[in-house]
């Protein structure tokens, strides 16, 4: 493929929920075995209860995790919950091939969430200095991201209907007293899978991606086991 050549649609995967690690292992392979005409893919699914801890993580910002396990992974920021009931999103993006730097991916990844909540009546916006998707004073959806041979993995968290205590236990994003809302808390679906159906023509829209047919593929990605 060459600079003028029209992009292909990304693969589009619905994964359902996996444990975090095995998702994360995928998602570093996929990345690291791509080639520049590889296609690029995008992947939702809900994860098991687990705390992740970015590159810069600091212990302190684990106040008291209990029960739910810690994992420290390689994306950027500090500490955040993952659990049953938010709807995560991974864009596995050739960024040179779409021209995009670290700073683009991230104001793309907030505009897409912040349009597909206006659908719903949620009025949210982004904040310079800290990234991440805000209703008022509460954080919505966060971000975490890598960029690694010029191709991005990791991404962007958007609380749907989920319980919210673990982000208690923990300083979310290294933020202490954050205060965490929800889609369905505001008026919006309590249902994972419509706000994904929500969010991805966004978010296809935000990084000028083809719609294509979209086709949905519910099998797991090479390598992520069943």
């Amino acid at each position: 493929m060459n600079e003028t050549s029209p992009l292909p649609p990304p693969r589009l995967r619905a994964l359902g929920r996996q444990p975090y690690t095995p998702v994360w292992q995928a998602m570093r392979r996929f990345t690291d075995r791509r080639d520049p005409e590889a296609r690029d893919e995008i992947w939702w699914l809900e994860h098991d209860p687990v705390f992740t801890q970015g590159m810069k993580g600091r212990a302190e910002h684990l106040l008291a995790p209990g029960d739910i396990p810690v994992v420290q992974t390689d994306r950027g920021g500090q500490v955040t919950y993952h659990g049953p009931g938010q709807l995560v999103v991974y864009p596995l993006l050739n960024l040179r091939r779409l021209h995009l730097g670290p700073r683009g991916l991230v104001t793309r990844l907030e505009a897409a969430v912040i349009d597909s909540l206006a659908g719903y009546g949620i009025a949210a916006s982004a904040r310079r200095d800290a990234p991440g998707v805000y209703v008022r004073d509460h954080k919505i959806a966060s971000l975490g991201l890598r960029v690694r041979r010029g191709c991005s993995y990791h991404g962007v968290a958007v609380n749907v209907s989920m319980d919210l205590e673990p982000f208690s236990r923990v300083n979310p994003c290294g933020y202490a007293g954050l205060r965490m809302t929800q889609v369905s808390d505001l008026g919006g679906p309590a249902d994972v899978a419509t706000m994904a159906h929500a969010l991805l023509p966004h978010l296809l829209a935000a990084f000028a991606l083809p719609m294509g047919d979209m086709i949905v593929h519910t099998d797991s990605p090479p390598t992520l086991p069943a």
